[in-house]
């Protein structure tokens, strides 16, 4: 699906409004006083500190096609002291590229679901750049939740975590987590602007779930979070979790993150939880395993 560039560059103005209105004037060695119908820094100020022309600026934030380099993002960047996913996400919606590009694979591979499944007793999924969850093990739907009772058309963790009945296991910190996952969302779309099966998600999502809308509006990126969790499970107790991210780059922008015990006594607890035959006994299914037996294709970008 080709990026609707139009809708990104409004996003990239977007993006550079809510940053420059965070920086107090102070901050970067302008007097605080004075008429400001907006807070943070104006256009202007932002121009002079990144040695832009007040023009070029302006249109960048209106959206207008202009030539940007590398160069001068950097110093836009720098001016409004981005952190390392925010800078990359300024290139990103303005179409300079930070990296290799990735491609998107076709067909999730069977050996994944059985690299999932041969790590039991930790839970482990995969999850697309929209965090639609591809596959799972038996140990995920014991441990955290059981992902075979959601519609495969409702499996997407964004979903899950902020709309679907069926979310039941408790992260003590929830709260934290849920703002990690919009603003990693976040920073992934940003390659997605304009693709329908993007919109239709924020869409849904924003009308199901007002918590989803405020952390939306809060426009932050990020990237996924690999600290240790805590976890509050009916039968186990709380688990420290320590994820860790495995990114298959050789399918696209894939990830499997498996939750991995943080010390000896949650190790203990996960082999009771996922049980000794968890791996080989009932292998989670994949999505488009399912969705295939029924005859309906589902894609993985």
């Amino acid at each position: 699906m080709r990026t609707d560039r139009g809708e990104q560059r409004r996003e990239l103005g977007v993006f550079l409004r809510s940053r420059r209105e965070r920086i107090r004037p102070d901050e970067v060695g302008f007097a605080p006083g004075g008429r400001r119908r907006t807070p943070g820094l104006r256009r202007e100020e932002v121009a002079l500190l990144a040695g832009v022309g007040v023009t070029w600026y302006t249109w960048l934030e209106q959206g207008r096609d202009i030539n940007v380099s590398a160069q001068v993002l950097e110093a836009v960047a720098d001016t409004l002291r981005l952190d390392r996913q925010e800078r990359n996400h300024l290139f990103t919606l303005a179409g300079v590229q930070v990296g290799p590009a990735s491609s998107e694979c076709a067909v999730l591979p069977a050996s994944v679901q059985k690299t999932l499944d041969a790590v039991t007793p930790y839970p482990a999924l995969v999850l697309n750049a929209r965090y639609d969850i591809l596959a799972f093990n038996e140990a995920y739907c014991r441990v955290v939740i059981d992902l075979r009772e959601i519609p495969v058309e409702e499996r997407n963790m964004l979903w899950v975590t902020f709309v679907s009945r069926e979310w039941r296991c408790s992260f003590v910190e929830s709260e934290s987590m849920k703002v990690h996952m919009v603003a990693g969302f976040r920073a992934a779309m940003a390659d997605h602007v304009g693709e329908p099966a993007w919109q239709d998600l924020v869409e849904r999502l924003l009308a199901g779930s007002p918590l989803f809308a405020e952390l939306w509006e809060r426009y932050e990126v990020g990237a996924p979070s690999t600290r240790i969790k805590l976890l509050a499970s009916a039968t186990g107790g709380v688990l420290r979790i320590e994820p860790v991210n495995l990114w298959l780059s050789q399918l696209g922008q894939l990830r499997a993150t498996v939750y991995t015990a943080a010390d000896e006594e949650t190790e203990a607890k996960l082999r009771v939880l996922a049980g000794p035959a968890a791996g080989a006994g009932q292998p989670g299914r994949s999505p488009a395993a399912e969705l295939s037996s029924r005859g309906v294709g589902v894609p993985v970008s």
